[in-house]
């Protein structure tokens, strides 16, 4: 195994999965607020799952995200 490829890897996935889940969560709260569905101060239970088939990983994550 190649340990400076791997975590170049690693962060390259996580940073692409990390920009793009804000990007639609921002695009998903401001679409409810303009819809009149939410007020913009709730907060939202949230849940991320990571498989990753190839080594039987299946992780899932629990949080919550804030309006105020």
């Amino acid at each position: 195994m190649d340990e400076e490829n791997f975590n170049l890897s690693m962060r390259k996935f996580l940073k692409m999965v990390g920009v793009s889940s804000q990007n639609a969560i921002e695009k998903a709260v401001e679409k409810a607020i303009a819809e009149g569905n939410i007020k913009g101060s709730e907060s939202f239970p949230a849940k991320m799952t990571l498989d990753i088939e190839g080594i039987k990983l299946h992780i899932a994550f629990d949080g919550e995200i804030r309006l105020q």
